[in-house]
């Protein structure tokens, strides 16, 4: 698979991958969407990521897998069920030769989505106390 050219948007990063791949990365992106409906597109270090408060998720396709980060933390269920796929930093490494678990990117989205909503309140909290 080449080396990803810097995109401008997401439809210009999965465009750049073979059809199995582009079809892999639609779907994480459709996933993405759903579990965060508020979160806006970008492109950030050169990977698709989506934004709320703050960088939710980014994912990415490698030549043997498809990429998540940041690494989940706060939620033990959920990091136990990642663990397979956590790789040398903890960003999780899907492998493109066995099935995507699609629904363990939705939890992981969901958790991303709480945890920057607290995070948000919390800084508005401190900026009140001030």
């Amino acid at each position: 698979m080449p080396k990803p050219q810097p995109s401008k948007d997401i439809d210009g990063y999965i465009a750049q991958f073979p059809a199995d791949v582009q079809v892999i990365l639609q779907k994480v992106r459709e996933i993405i969407r759903t579990a965060a409906p508020e979160a806006k597109e970008t492109i950030s270090y050169q990977m698709p990521a989506f934004k709320q408060h703050g960088i939710l998720v980014y994912f990415a396709a490698w030549k043997k897998h498809i990429g998540l980060y940041p690494p989940v933390s706060g939620d033990k269920a959920l990091e136990k069920a990642v663990a397979r796929y956590a790789g040398p930093k903890g960003n999780l490494q899907f492998p493109l030769d066995e099935p995507i678990p699609y629904d363990l990117i939705e939890r992981i989205v969901r958790l991303r989505v709480k945890q920057d909503h607290e995070e948000a309140e919390a800084k508005r909290q401190k900026r009140k106390k001030k």
